[in-house]
């Protein structure tokens, strides 16, 4: 199948400045690439041609960095490209519309990985636009599907969760002869041997919260002595200057009781040596995370972790089998106490460690996240197989645009019928039955909704119209009353107009 992958505006693929969905793209790009004619659209890079063909990967980069230079950009490059028959748009539904209409055909596939389906971020009509045109919505997290589905229950059917990937081969874990070199020499370079090392790996940004592990530092130091601290990172992807933020996170490092190494910004391709020279893995965000992709690389490197109770963190987290979470994550104090159990008790790292691993190969490898992702693409391959138009049938339901839900019904509705009076033997076929049950059930209330809101409009209407008539008659009351005032009054004429006072 010919397909296109459209990245976000921020960084290029491949992640030679990092990025979590710039990552995801180029670890699932190697096995893909085997089964499908691929391009990657993707933000241009001064380290980078404009296009190229890497492992019959076709890439091609446009100037972006703003979403509507980068939309502008994107239409110009469909507008001449060769026709795709699937568009898979990463974390951007406002290019859905600017898409379809450039590429009327193509199926497309939607990526989130934030949550851009709140109201800041896409009016209403966009995102119900973006939701009836694609096909299927990968979320990164179960918690990303609920940020879309609340607001736009019509999109549940199209929701499924394919939770990111790590290279397993890249990302060792710390107790292989393969990461015990690498552990040495950089604990050496940086006065670390001897130490417990506690890892951070993430922008240096009040929302990811290195500040408040910094502050447990001095909690720690009270009853461990042989700890040290590394931020691994810097203010934004490859940008190393000095907020407001970084430099309070580096006072706070400096009057630390316990060191805090600070490496700046570290080349993705390096990062691993970093979780292998480390004991423990600590994400203390303190927003509604996604599902930082960190979590994968400390699981594969063998790490405990400790987490936040924040977004889709804890849902791969197995509460002290590979990681605790902390629930109070604004209070330095409760990552001190959970960092405490397991500074304390090192056997408890260890077995954390190489459950984590474990989990990582099982659930969290490229080759299960790309076995996911082409489960998605097949599913496509078969709508477009069977010239199902775009927009209205999907795996588990009917998602056509409004307008024709009511004829994708009629058009079903005997085996709708027959599921209520006669048993089926076909388990595959009850299972049909009962979803579209359950589907004219969805489109009697989305009817029942379409006429209230028009009995609600016609009623505004003619509330409006009959205070508008009664104001009216009001003023022209109110008008006739003061006309007979003036006559009746009938004021005498000023003295320049009276000849007798002249």
């Amino acid at each position: 199948m010919k397909v296109l992958i459209i990245c976000t505006e921020k960084l290029p693929v491949p992640p030679i400045r990092g990025g979590a969905i710039q990552t995801y793209i180029s670890g699932a790009l190697p096995a893909l690439k085997n089964k499908h004619d691929l391009t990657v659209l993707s933000v241009s890079d001064p380290d980078l041609p404009d296009e190229e063909v890497v492992d019959n990967v076709r890439y091609v980069r446009v100037p972006g960095k703003l979403l509507h230079i980068y939309q502008n950009n994107v239409e110009e490059y469909l507008s001449s490209a060769p026709t795709f028959e699937l568009i898979h748009i990463f974390n951007r539904p406002r290019l859905v519309r600017p898409v379809r209409e450039a590429a009327p055909k193509a199926r497309i596939v939607l990526s989130m990985h934030n949550d851009m389906f709140k109201r800041e971020k896409i009016t209403p009509e966009e995102a119900a636009y973006a939701i009836e045109q694609v096909d299927k919505i990968i979320t990164i997290s179960q918690y990303i599907g609920e940020t879309i589905k609340q607001p736009f229950p019509q999109a549940e059917p199209k929701l499924q969760t394919i939770y990111s990937g790590v290279d397993l081969d890249r990302f060792v874990p710390i107790y292989s002869q393969k990461a015990r070199s690498i552990r040495d020499q950089l604990r050496q370079e940086h006065q670390l041997e001897g130490k417990k090392v506690i890892l951070f790996s993430g922008r240096l940004s009040a929302n990811k919260g290195a500040d408040v592990l910094v502050r447990a530092m001095h909690e720690l130091g009270k009853s461990f002595s042989n700890v040290a601290l590394v931020l691994m990172g810097s203010k934004w992807f490859s940008d190393d200057g000095v907020t407001d933020y970084v430099a309070y996170v580096r006072s706070l490092a400096n009057r630390s009781p316990i060191p805090v190494v600070t490496t700046g910004f570290v080349n993705p391709m390096d990062i691993h040596k970093w979780y292998a020279a480390a004991d423990l893995f600590v994400c203390p965000s303190q927003w509604q995370e996604p599902l930082a992709r960190v979590h994968y690389e400390a699981m594969a490197s063998g790490l405990p972790i400790v987490t936040t109770a924040r977004g889709g963190n804890p849902e791969v987290i197995e509460q002290n089998k590979n990681g605790l979470v902390v629930e109070d994550v604004e209070n330095p104090t409760a990552f001190a106490q959970e960092l405490s159990k397991l500074l304390a008790d090192p056997q408890l790292c260890l077995e954390m460690g190489r459950y984590g691993r474990q989990l990582a190969e099982e659930k969290y490898s490229w080759d299960r996240v790309v076995r996911d992702i082409e489960q998605v693409w097949n599913e496509i391959q078969q709508l477009i197989h069977q010239d199902i138009p775009i927009g209205k049938l999907i795996k588990d339901g009917t998602t056509a645009p409004l307008e024709d839900q009511e004829t994708a019904l009629d058009q079903v509705g005997w085996i709708s019928d027959l599921s209520q009076d006669e048993p089926v033997e076909n388990e595959e076929i009850q299972v049909i039955l009962e979803e579209l049950a359950e589907l004219e059930g969805v489109l009697k209330g989305i009817r029942d909704r379409k006429e209230e809101k028009e009995d609600t409009r016609l009623k505004e209407e003619k509330e409006e119209k009959e205070g508008a008539l009664a104001e009216e008659e009001t003023i022209a009351e109110k008008a006739s009353i003061n006309k007979v005032k003036i006559y009746d009054n009938n004021p005498p004429s000023p003295p320049w107009l009276n000849p007798l006072v002249l």
